[in-house]
C-alpha cells in the first residue's frame, strides 16, 4: 500500500498538493518527498532484511503526512470543492492512521 500511494504522488500529484496544509510553504516538495518516503518505506518493508528500517521510515512518514490528512478533513468540513470526499469520511480516516502507525512501530521494533 505504501508503494502504491507513493507512486500516486508522482502520477497524480494534484490531489496530494491540495491537502498539504496551507501554512506549509513547499507544497511541491512535500508531495515529492512524501512520495519518495512512501515508496522507500514500502520497498524496505517488503524485504525481510530491511523491515526494521522500513518500519522506522514508515513511522516517520505516517507522522509527517498526518497534518495533510487533518487539513483534508478541515477543508471537507468547510465544503472546499478540492476535497472529493464527504467530511464525515475525511474525519473518519484520521483514527485509521493509528493502526497503520502501530503496525509500522511493530516492524521498526523487529515485530
Amino acid at each position: 500500500m505504501m508503494v502504491f500511494m507513493g507512486i500516486l504522488h508522482f502520477v497524480v500529484p494534484g490531489p496530494f498538493r491540495k491537502i498539504v496544509p496551507k501554512w506549509f510553504p513547499w507544497r511541491d516538495g512535500a508531495v515529492f518527498w512524501s512520495g519518495v518516503a512512501e515508496v522507500a518505506s514500502g520497498t524496505l518493508l517488503a524485504v525481510p532484511r530491511t523491515q526494521r528500517l522500513g518500519g522506522a521510515v514508515s513511522v516517520a512518514t505516517i507522522a509527517a503526512v498526518y497534518p495533510a490528512n487533518v487539513q483534508m478533513a478541515i477543508d471537507a468540513s468547510r465544503g472546499d470543492s478540492q476535497v472529493s470526499m464527504p467530511a464525515w469520511l475525511a474525519w473518519a480516516r484520521l483514527p485509521l492512521q493509528i493502526p497503520m502507525l502501530a503496525q509500522a512501530l511493530k516492524f521498526a521494533r523487529g515485530h
